[in-house]
């Protein structure tokens, strides 16, 4: 390979593994601090938060939520939801525990059923556009897969300047023992 060639190479693979690796801090970097991952999967909170959005959720501190904050929170059909909270209702059996009333920002009216207090699993703190469709695809077949066959790909796109020379190495090589 020339050394011009050999410029772009290193530069395009550089370019790649940086991609790679800010998906990876965008994905796994975020539990480190605390930081829970999800897709948004419907507009219920447009334009704040939008669907296909990758949102980050930290664990709450239930006894500093108030209405305005946007919680993520388990249905009783295993469902999670992201909704704004409206007004907070005490439990009437529990002392200690509240109920949540939530409405999505695009939605016209509040949701049907409060959310208990241990329903709430994080508190969002912010979101990325767009990313959330990525994850989702490569978390499923057959974007599992295509992941995977890039991956390999992009392994093998890093050798191939060791290849060629190791290849070029023995050219030389046997160049010189025919003379």
């Amino acid at each position: 390979m020339s050394k011009t060639s050999k410029k772009i190479w290193n530069i395009c693979s550089m370019f790649i593994v940086v991609i790679v690796v800010l998906l990876a801090i965008l994905l796994f970097a975020g539990r480190f601090i605390g930081l829970n991952v999800y897709t948004v999967l419907s507009g219920s909170m447009e334009p704040d938060i939008a669907t296909g959005s990758l949102l980050y959720a930290k664990k709450p501190d239930l006894s500093s939520l108030k209405p305005g904050d946007v919680i993520t929170f388990k249905l009783a059909e295993g469902f999670i939801v992201t909704h704004r909270i409206v007004e907070i209702l005490p439990d009437e059996n529990d002392s200690s525990a509240f109920y949540c009333i939530t409405k999505g920002d695009a939605n016209q009216t509040s949701d049907a059923n409060p959310v208990h207090s241990s329903n709430i699993i994080g508190e969002a703190v912010f979101s990325l556009p767009k990313l959330g469709f990525l994850v989702s695809y490569i978390q499923n077949p057959p974007g599992l897969y295509v992941s995977i066959a890039v991956g390999a790909f992009l392994a093998l796109f890093m050798m191939v300047p060791d290849i060629v020379n190791i290849f070029t190495v023995e050219k030389q090589k046997q160049g010189k023992h025919c003379s």
